[in-house]
Order: C-alpha cells, then structure tokens, then sequence
C-alpha cells in the first residue's frame, strides 16, 4: 500500500478472493475506526498539497498515469479479471476506458479555469470588471462499488485532482486492488501520497469519514440503503450520488430488429449484467414481438459462459455466491407468481446463465428492482404511450433506449421518459466517460462524466475589479 496512513496500520488484512473460483488474489490492509483521525490529517494536508499543484502539473500528472497504465494495460486487465470476474476481453475494454477518463481529467485541468463576468453589462457596474475561478473544495471522499473497479475510481479521482483536491478513497471490499494499481500509478507520476489516502474497512470507517466537516463532498456509487445511510451521517456537505437504474428499452415496429437484438443481448449481459444501465425490461411492440423474441433467444443462447480468463467467454461468473442467489430466488418468486422463464436460472458455481422470461407481474421484484444480474425480460407493447407508461413506472431510473426509424417516436421518446440519459438506436448500455451521467427520480444527486464531475469538485471563486 502506498498511503500514508496505511503504513501507520496494524497488520490486519482483507483477503481478496476470484469470484469464479474462489482462490485467493491479494490482500490489503484494513483501516481501523480508530485510525481515521490519522486519516483525516493526511487529507487535510494533502488537500494544501493538490491546491498548491499549478492545472499544468495535475494534468501532467494525470496524463502521466493514463500512459503508464496504457503500457501496463494486461496488468490492470488482469488484476479486474482475477477479483471482479469480468471476461478477460470485457476488462481490457474498462481499462481503456479508464486512460481515457484521466486523459480527459488531464484536459479539464488545463482548460476549465473558470470565466470573464460581464459587469459591465449591467447598470451601475460600468466600471467594473471581473471573473469567477474554480477553486477545490478541499477534501472529497470518493466510495466505489465492484462492477468496474479501474474505471469507476478513475471517474472520481481523475476529476478531483484536476480540481485539486485530495481523495480519501473506499474501493469495494471485494475489489480493491484495481483501486489501489490506480493509486500508485498517480503516485508514480509524481502525485504527492498524501493526496490519495486509501481505506480499507467496514461500515464504521466510512460513518466515520463521511461525518467529518473536514470532508467537503462525498461522491458515491452503490446501492440505495447504503447511499441513505451515508446521506444520513454525511449532514451538509455536497453529495453525489449514483444509486442504481432498472434501465427499459423500448423496441418499436419500424426498427432494425436484428441491430435492436444484438444491441440488447449486449447490455443485458455484459459484466454478467452487473451494471447499473444494463438492459434489464425490455418493451417490444406488439407486431415484432414474436419475431424479436425468437432472434433474442438465439443470440442469447450462443452466449458462452465460464472462465473469465477465457478469451471465448461473453458472461463470466457474479461478484459472490449469496448475490446469486439472491436473484435466483427473485426469479423463482416471478414464475412462482406467473412469469414464463425462457431460458437460464441455472448456476454453475457462481456463473449464473444468460436468464430470459416474459410475462413478468409488474408488481414482482425481479420487474421493480434493480436485478444486476444476467437476467432480462420482454414484455410487449401496443402503443408508445403504454410503452412510456411501463418504463417511467419506476422509482428510480439512470437509463433508457429506444429503437425506431421514426425521428418523430425517438424524440417523444427522449421527451417523455423519465431517465438520465435517453439512448436512441442504442441500448441504454452505451456511456461515453466524458458525457454527464446520472440518474433520474428518487435518490439523483449529481453527475458524473469528467467534465460534469469536476465541476461537482470544484467551487466558483469571484475576483471584481472597480476600476
């Protein structure tokens, strides 16, 4: 471990484990409730560190990193294979997208400063001139889940040091080893250590760390209960939070089924589905329903799963055995309760197959809930209002797509549905890392995407001249 602080902590360890085999991948130390004093008074000077970095030398810095991880890439591909799961080709793909969040960090850094305030423009204030800077909060802490344990770091680390500020980072319990390759790559290309300090632990760190007034923004990615529980001990300071989707595509009559259908396959099972705009809820019109279904299921069912070393293998295994089984018995409760299961819900280990069913109750959990897993439903439609009507149902919404030839559809479509990000000829799998993403409904706070994200990081600072 290269932070500070954990040379300071005891020798008590968190042993990481393949969640395909269950063998052992490392180990990091575990930061102790009572050590997060020590935590806070390393941010707090790395916090004078990171605003005192001239934009040139944190950009420099940032792209720095993104090329040595670049060089390094089979590395960080396979330090995401071994202890998140994802397939050996899917990892290489997150750890691309990771130089480019840091590349773009690098960029932001440099380019958005902040803005010349026309005083001028208004009555009285003809003699004077101005702007407004963009000045760092001081101490972010940044909480990240296990689904994309390179990327999902970078999204929140690349754009506080553009801002520079310093980052008390919790990575996943189950992935941290990702985090902390990225830590030391920063490090090596000349970030001070006290900027980053990483902390391994459980609940009582974090109520810890998030409660401090010395942490002046909380970015988190994770699971509602845990985001409330946060919100509750953070108090006031600024929050960003990504809490889940359960993310409807819609599939209208004049569409390219087959470009709909290998789209969809795509973002219902990539990352085995652990992801937060997968396609989960997928509404088809009524005249191609039989059609899109049949070809679903084909291209579903060459899907191979297993090893994720595996160069072949589409789906690898879920993050842990009892989330498995958890959707598992979701599944069990929707055909319990009259849905027709398709094809899967059939484990092998924790390699879960491609699962299909339709005529899911709307009122079941497997419908209402995010299910982040490789499980899908379809269900049609007669009419695009009936079709919005399902989709918006929900509480709580990141993504959407929709499929059509009609400009007219798509963009009553993207006017209508109540998500973050509306993906037209896409499925709502598509993110690009330097739009804003974000979620709609219960539980939004903030956006990421580098840009949006640092300005979530950054505070306005105006500087008025009267001449």
């Amino acid at each position: 471990m290269r932070s500070v602080v954990a040379e300071q902590l005891p020798v008590e360890y968190l042993t990481v484990t393949s969640p395909y085999d269950g063998g052992t991948v490392g180990s990091v130390s575990v930061t102790p409730a009572a050590e997060v004093g020590a935590v806070l008074e390393t941010a707090r000077r790395g916090a004078k560190l990171a605003g005192g970095l001239s934009r040139a030398a944190r950009a420099a810095i940032l792209a720095s990193a993104a090329a040595a991880i670049e060089l390094r890439s089979e590395e960080f591909t396979r330090t995401i294979v071994a202890e998140a799961g994802k397939t050996i080709r899917q990892a290489r793909k997150e750890v691309v997208r990771a130089v480019n969040t840091l590349q773009l960090s690098a960029a932001e850094a440099k380019s958005n400063a902040g803005e010349v305030i026309p005083f001028d423009s208004y009555a009285g204030s003809e003699n004077r001139t101005g702007w407004f800077s963009r000045e760092p909060l001081g101490i972010i802490a940044a909480i990240t889940p296990f689904n994309d344990p390179l990327n999902l770091v970078a999204h929140k680390i690349g754009p506080a040091i553009a801002g520079g500020n310093s980052v008390i980072l919790k990575p996943s319990a189950l992935t941290p080893l990702s985090a902390q390759l990225l830590v030391d790559a920063l490090v090596d290309a000349g970030l001070p250590a006290e900027v980053i300090t990483v902390v391994n632990g459980g609940r009582e760190v974090v109520a810890a760390v998030v409660r401090s007034r010395d942490v002046r923004m909380v970015s988190f990615t994770g699971g509602f209960s845990t985001g409330e529980a946060i919100a509750r001990e953070a108090g006031l300071k600024k929050l960003s939070m990504d809490l889940g989707g359960n993310a409807p595509n819609l599939v209208l009559a004049d569409a390219d089924v087959q470009d709909a259908v290998d789209a969809c396959v795509s973002g219902a099972f990539w990352a085995a589905g652990q992801n937060c705009v997968g396609v989960q809820r997928i509404l088809v019109e009524r005249p191609i329903y039989e059609e899109f279904r049949s070809k679903f299921l084909a291209a579903t069912s060459v899907l191979v799963a297993g090893n994720p070393v595996d160069e072949t293998t589409d789906v690898g295994p879920m993050i842990t055995q009892d989330a498995l089984r958890q959707v598992q018995g979701k599944v069990d409760e929707a055909v319990a309760a009259g849905a027709v299961l398709l094809m899967g819900n059939r484990a092998d280990g924790n390699v879960l197959q491609p699962t299909v069913l339709e005529q899911v109750p709307l009122d079941a959990r497997l419908w209402q809930e995010e299910v982040f897993a490789p499980v899908v439903m379809l269900r049609p439609f007669d009419s695009l209002d009936e079709a919005l009507e399902l989709a918006n149902a929900i509480e709580f919404s990141l993504h959407a797509g929709i499929f059509t030839n009609s400009l007219a559809a798509a963009m009553e479509a993207a006017r209508r549905l109540e998500a973050g990000g509306v993906m037209i000829n896409d499925s709502s799998d598509y993110r690009f890392d330097g739009m804003p993403f974000g979620g709609s409904k219960y539980g939004s706070m903030g956006r990421e995407g580098v840009r949006f994200a640092y300005e979530e990081m950054t505070q306005p600072k105006v500087v008025c001249i009267r001449n």
